[in-house]
């Protein structure tokens, strides 16, 4: 499956990447619970469009190099995230140089949100915004050379800030799919399902022939809102090679953090597209792909060959 990386926030420049590694304990908000700013150069940023939408932004001429953030409408869905949480948003972030402050990327010009972990490597200002926002809302922060370390200030570009503006599209609650696991009923492939929060475990190690075509099984009937073409979906999964056994991929593998991604329009493998929409939210779907509907005749990597038939275990945890 090919995955969307966070382009946006790989896209800033280097100060905004190395203030990423900080934790930012230098910054400071200049915005109140009621989402008022005072003094610190957020005001004198003009954001237009509503909030779900690409923004634009209207700068003053002289930068300010303080960070700050302000809620620009709170929202009403769901609850604020906290630290350490995952929050789904959507980003739209300028360089700050008083005379071109280029755009530097927008998750609106890729496809759909993305999800991030609110650890200690997004800059504190950032999480602050986060923690006063909740799910259709938008704050706009200032991240300045003051997140740095101040044995890094001195190495960062001067004369320039970046400035998000965030649209938060909402806080996933759950990370798994959750209910009763029945038999996904195709031979060779096992699935042991412990419940909870735990992974649960897939096994292709058969000798059975691989499905020609398309096969998808619900292993939990989710009871959300079926998937649509277009969406952007949470998921958790793990892809392993019909017969071998391998497992060439696994979020459940990487610390159980899921993945968003858009559905239906050509974003992934061909058989996730077909496979996935129409499912209920909340469901766990074992996804068996021909070669023509995963990576086809070339493969991918050292671990998947033209040839190779793919299962996917799939919880697909939220849609937006």
């Amino acid at each position: 499956m090919r995955r969307r990386s966070l382009a946006v926030l790989a896209a800033v420049p280097l100060m905004f990447a190395a203030a990423c590694g900080t934790g930012g304990d230098a910054a400071t908000s200049t915005t109140g619970a009621s989402g008022s700013a005072s003094s610190g150069g957020v005001p004198e940023l003009q954001v237009t469009g509503a909030a779900g939408a690409k923004p634009t932004v209207a700068f003053p001429a002289k930068v300010v190099e303080t960070s700050s953030f302000k809620v620009l409408t709170p929202g009403t869905a769901g609850e604020t995230a906290k630290t350490g949480a995952s929050v789904v948003a959507n980003f739209t972030v300028f360089t700050w140089d008083g005379k071109e402050n280029k755009l530097a990327g927008s998750t609106y010009d890729e496809g759909g949100p993305q999800v991030i972990t609110l650890n200690e490597q997004v800059p504190e200002i950032l999480r602050k915004g986060f923690a006063e926002t909740k799910g259709g809302g938008r704050f706009l922060s200032v991240v300045a050379k003051d997140t740095l370390p101040k044995e890094q200030q001195a190495q960062a570009p001067p004369g320039q800030s970046q400035v998000f503006v965030v649209d938060v599209v909402g806080v996933p609650t759950e990370k798994t799919a959750k209910g009763d696991a029945t038999d996904p009923g195709l031979k060779g492939v096992k699935v042991e399902n412990p419940g909870g929060e735990a992974a649960p475990k897939l096994t292709t190690k058969t000798k059975e022939k691989a499905p020609k075509g398309l096969v998808t099984k619900t292993v939990i009937e989710g009871t959300g809102p079926k998937v649509t073409s277009g969406q952007s979906i949470l998921v958790q999964y793990a892809g392993k090679i019909w017969g071998s056994d391998v497992e060439f991929d696994s979020s459940w593998s990487r610390g159980a953090q899921p993945i968003m991604f858009q559905i239906g329009t050509g974003k992934v493998i061909k058989g996730w597209d077909q496979g996935l929409v129409g499912v209920p939210v909340g469901s766990r779907v074992l996804l068996s792909i021909p070669p023509d509907l995963g990576y086809g005749e070339k493969g991918s990597g050292e671990k998947i060959k033209g040839t190779d038939t793919l299962v996917f275990l799939v919880d697909v945890v939220a849609a937006y």
